[in-house]
């Protein structure tokens, strides 16, 4: 059976407020906001937005509430032809809510409402829906779905890639090596990938003997550092631009890297290209707001590089 499908996000959709304030309040004090917009996110929906504005056809699997469907997200979704067919829908809760406040240094604070991500735990992966895409891409969402649909991935012979992103820390050690086990490719920023490292007592070498052939990490406005069991490291240039906000720039380095390799582009070409699409949701407010094209993107990384 030919795979007609590109790739398939698992793990949350939401709906994010994003907040700037000039610095954070500590403990018992509080701090005025500068500006606070409500917009769409959730790191799943922003690899399959990302994903589908660069050409791919992707898909989304996430828990949402009902008052989700046929909403002007959801018909967003639906303008860029994602497939939404294998939606968790909760009866009771409403869909996750992100509270993200980024400070003059561009550091952030995050809070998030689960809400009907709840429904993850206890969902049944969709095997037959993952047979459809070339690449299954689990992003943060709960550990125990996030392991289940990597096991079944795998077992169907996809590419499996794994972001933990700032849920890292619901997994314990063994939930950790287990997901990590059955994925391909792994990303995370700086911090994360050090967190991995430290939580289970590895270098870089020893983490892609666990399991990953491909480790990314993602160091902001420093570029980025690949690390590859055939081709080992591998140095990427950010193409830098000013930050308006740093939000939703991960997940727009992981669509735009798997849209490049999954069609055969080198480790470098895909880093490259995933670099000039994270430079363009960077220069605007949320996550979805200012998507690139295939042909924008390709065009801003062959005149930066």
């Amino acid at each position: 059976m030919s795979i007609k499908k590109d790739l398939l996000a698992v793990g949350h959709t939401a709906l994010d407020y994003i907040i700037t304030v000039d610095e954070f309040p500590k403990a018992n004090n509080s701090a005025p906001m500068k500006t606070m917009k409500n917009l769409n996110g959730g790191a799943a929906a922003n690899v399959a937005m990302v994903g589908a504005k660069l050409g791919m056809k992707t898909g989304l699997l996430s828990a949402v509430g009902c008052e989700f469907i046929n909403s002007h997200y959801h018909k967003d979704m639906e303008k860029l032809g994602i497939d939404t067919d294998a939606m968790i829908i909760s009866e009771d809760e409403n869909t996750s809510t992100a509270f993200v406040m980024t400070n003059n240094n561009q550091d952030q604070i995050s809070y998030f409402y689960w809400g009907a991500a709840k429904e993850f735990h206890d969902g049944v992966v969709p095997r037959d829906k993952l047979k459809e895409f070339k690449v299954v891409h689990l992003a943060t969402g709960d550990p125990h779905f996030n392991c289940k649909s990597g096991i079944v991935a795998k077992e169907e012979e996809r590419l499996v890639s794994f972001d933990p992103g700032q849920d890292l820390g619901m997994y314990s050690p063994k939930k950790l090596k287990e997901v990590i086990s059955n994925s391909n490719i792994l990303f995370g920023n700086h911090h994360e990938i050090k967190r991995i490292q430290d939580s289970l007592g590895v270098d870089i070498n020893d983490l892609m003997d666990l399991g990953p052939e491909i480790v990314i990490k993602t160091c902001g406005k420093e570029g980025s550092f690949i690390y590859s069991i055939d081709e080992g490291k591998i140095e990427i240039d950010s193409i830098y631009r000013p930050a308006v906000d740093p939000t939703g720039a991960g997940d727009s380095f992981r669509s735009g890297f798997l849209s490049q390799f999954i069609n055969g582009a080198s480790l470098e070409e895909s880093a490259k290209f995933a670099s000039s699409v994270s430079s363009f949701v960077v220069e605007k407010q949320g996550c979805q707001t200012n998507m690139p094209s295939y042909d924008e993107a390709y065009n801003r990384m062959i005149d930066f590089y």
